[in-house]
């Protein structure tokens, strides 16, 4: 990624872990080469050589100076512009200014120094273990206010989730009618969208979810960024005055969702209004939802920052979805790909703690699971509520993971865009960490 001035990308060193350019470790110049003779030190008064002592190492073994006596001069000390960014003001992959508030690369010979660290992540741009890792370390450092936060939101989104589990699908999707060998296209497109309708709306609950969990934890990453620790009231009491702005986001992603999810099948549901054939209009209904399922998803990644942006910059509802778009903007599939992999890793979580739950609920519900399964009666409130016991427990574990991701990759976003890194330094108290100028500190 290379659409910000001044940014280099990591790895745009060179693989010694020197700066283009700089001198690196060389033999000594008395050694002869393949077609001159060589030459004894002192045979020319004007050679730097005729300083050398005549007890010289032997061949193979000599190692750069280290500034001791007899052993050549010591490294210049460092000139102008050390300890600031590297030429051209990008980070060249090692972190902000000075690579990690170090003046030089002790002397030119050990390589660039780790990049400052004060909390869970260091300070510079991150690869996708750093993030994953980072998210894990926020919730294992501050678990009592993570899990607090994570355990509210699984309650609500779970409960949520059962009542219309058990109250609307049970009511609406029958699959008795179904396995009937002359069965009708009007009812199997009937009960495909019912089934499909009661997913998105699962979907749409767990979307809001999410959006909350990394509304009010993003409070709490900051703090993880710096080393600072936050309790729950305070999360609260920071997350308090965007909370409007919070739910007014929060509709507007879904209207934009449920909007872009209706267009997709207005053509079908045209169609079918205007007498033409069920199978056709059917056919054009679901392949324009799948279209528009492609566009929402583009969408809801360019959009995934907003979150973040909205509470750690006290922006507003359209300036924060602006501020995720300019953040996102070429970097897309990077951003997707680690979402989704987070996603992937929590939902593997997720299943292996609700599996032993989700098999009580089967041994306790009895016959009535037996009944859903054979389509001649809906899921039993005992399956129901079991199973919405292992879900919330396993939300309560994940939430946080999703949530730190997209919170971190918020953070990487803006040190790969715009050197957050440095005020990051400055809120942490490392010392001597760039020299830029003053800028809005995260989270303030």
């Amino acid at each position: 990624m290379n659409d910000t001035p001044g940014w280099a990308s990591p790895g745009s060193a060179t693989s010694d872990g020197q700066e283009p350019g700089a001198p690196g470790p060389a033999e000594p110049n008395d050694r002869p080469g393949p077609a001159q003779p060589a030459q004894q030190p002192g045979q020319n008064p004007q050679d730097p050589r005729s300083k050398w002592s005549k007890e010289q190492p032997p061949p193979g073994q000599w190692s750069a100076p280290t500034g001791g006596p007899g052993q050549g001069q010591t490294p210049p000390p460092p000139g102008a512009g050390w300890g600031g960014r590297p030429p051209g003001g990008g980070h060249g992959g090692y972190g902000g200014g000075g690579y990690g508030g170090y003046g030089a690369w002790g002397g030119g010979w050990g390589g660039p120094p780790p990049a400052a660290k004060p909390g869970v992540i260091p300070l510079r741009p991150l690869g996708v273990g750093e993030i994953l890792d980072g998210a894990v370390s926020t919730m294992r450092t501050y678990w009592r206010t993570v899990l607090s936060i994570s355990l509210a939101i699984a309650v609500v989104t779970q409960l949520a989730v059962t009542l219309f589990q058990g109250f609307f699908l049970n009511d609406s999707v029958r699959l008795q009618g179904l396995r009937e060998p002359n069965v009708a296209l009007s009812q199997v497109g009937r009960a495909m969208g019912e089934a499909f309708a009661g997913d998105g709306v699962i979907a749409l609950i767990s979307m809001i979810g999410t959006i909350i969990a990394t509304a009010l934890l993003a409070t709490v990453t900051s703090r993880a960024v710096l080393g600072k620790s936050v309790t729950t009231a305070e999360a609260l009491r920071d997350a308090r005055p965007q909370a409007l702005k919070l739910v007014g986001l929060i509709l507007l992603l879904l209207l934009i969702t449920c909007g872009v999810l209706f267009c997709g099948a207005l053509p079908g549901i045209l169609v079918w209004a205007s007498g033409g054939g069920r199978a056709a209009a059917v056919g054009l209904a679901a392949l324009g939802i799948i279209v528009a399922v492609v566009v929402a998803v583009w969408l809801m990644v360019r959009f995934s920052l907003a979150a973040p942006a909205l509470m750690l910059e006290k922006q507003g509802i359209l300036k924060s979805m602006s501020r995720s778009v300019k953040l996102v903007r070429g970097s897309w599939w990077r951003i997707f790909g680690i979402q989704l992999l987070a996603a992937l890793i929590a939902n593997i979580v997720a299943s292996i703690i609700v599996l032993p739950f989700a098999a009580l609920a089967i041994a306790f519900s009895g016959d009535g699971f037996s009944d859903y399964l054979k389509g001649s009666g809906g899921i039993g409130w005992t399956f129901l509520i079991i199973s919405g016991i292992g879900a919330v427990i396993g939300s309560m574990i994940t939430l946080p993971i999703t949530a730190g991701v997209t919170a971190l990759l918020y953070i990487d976003q803006r040190i790969r865009r715009e050197a957050l890194d440095l005020e990051l330094a400055r809120a942490a108290g490392v010392q001597g960490y760039g020299n830029g100028t003053p800028g809005t500190v995260l989270g303030s």
